[in-house]
């Protein structure tokens, strides 16, 4: 499961500190988001594309389920867990 694997990426990338250089790096390529999954798989972590985008929309359709139809709209962001991870990241 992509949550998982993108905790546990961001616990070891916590305690070291050039895992989470490399990270933020692949930010700034032509094509981030496949080169922030190439790295992870790279390392051991099960990360890839369709997952990461599906994790972030599965995770806004629950959140909008759980407010029994009082949320008819999506909040911006919160369908990102590409983005999710890094402000989680940048901010640790």
């Amino acid at each position: 499961m992509v949550e998982f694997e993108l905790e546990r990426l961001l616990n070891d990338a916590k305690n070291d500190e050039n895992l989470k250089a490399e990270l933020i790096k692949t930010k700034s390529s032509e094509n981030p988001v496949e080169d922030f999954c190439t790295f992870c798989q790279g390392k051991g972590y099960n990360i890839t594309i369709g997952e990461l985008l599906a994790a972030g929309q599965d995770s806004n359709d629950a959140k909008l389920r759980s407010v029994n139809g009082g949320g008819v709209n999506g909040i911006d962001g919160w369908d990102d867990a590409y983005e999710q991870f890094f402000l989680t990241l940048e901010w640790t």
